[in-house]
C-alpha cells in the first residue's frame, strides 16, 4: 500500500484520517494542501477515481464564494481548483489509483 492523504492542518476530518491509519500502523505521506497543492497529474487521477468535480470542492468554505466557483464556467472551475487548493475538500486519501474524498474508513478497510 501507498497511501497518500492531502489534507490541510486545520481539517478535523484529515486530523481523523492521520488518526485512523496511525492506529492500524499503515505508513502514509502527508501533503499539506495549504503548502504543496495538488499537480496536474496528481488532480486529474484523483477525479477519474473520485468520478466527479463537485465532489472534490468544498462549497461551504470562504473561498468558494470570495472566487465566485458557482458562477463561472466548469472549465474555469477546475483552473480555479488547482490555483487555490483552499477549495479542495478534505482529506483526498489516494492508494494508487484509488482515492477517496472525506472520511472514509470503510473504504480504506477493504484496501488493507
Amino acid at each position: 500500500m501507498n497511501i497518500q492523504i492531502f489534507g490541510k492542518s486545520k481539517s478535523f476530518d484529515t486530523k481523523k484520517a492521520e488518526r485512523w491509519f496511525k492506529e492500524r500502523r499503515i505508513k502514509y505521506q502527508y501533503i499539506d494542501l495549504a503548502s504543496k497543492g495538488v499537480s496536474a497529474g496528481e488532480y486529474r487521477s484523483i477525479k477519474t477515481a473520485v468520478g466527479s468535480f463537485d465532489a472534490l470542492v468544498d462549497k461551504t468554505c470562504r473561498a468558494y464564494e470570495d472566487q465566485y466557483m458557482a458562477y463561472i464556467t466548469p472549465q474555469a472551475a477546475e483552473e480555479k481548483l488547482l490555483e487555490y487548493s483552499e477549495l479542495f475538500n478534505t482529506p483526498i486519501v489516494r492508494n494508487g489509483k484509488e482515492a477517496t474524498v472525506g472520511y472514509c474508513p470503510d473504504v480504506w478497510a477493504k484496501w488493507e
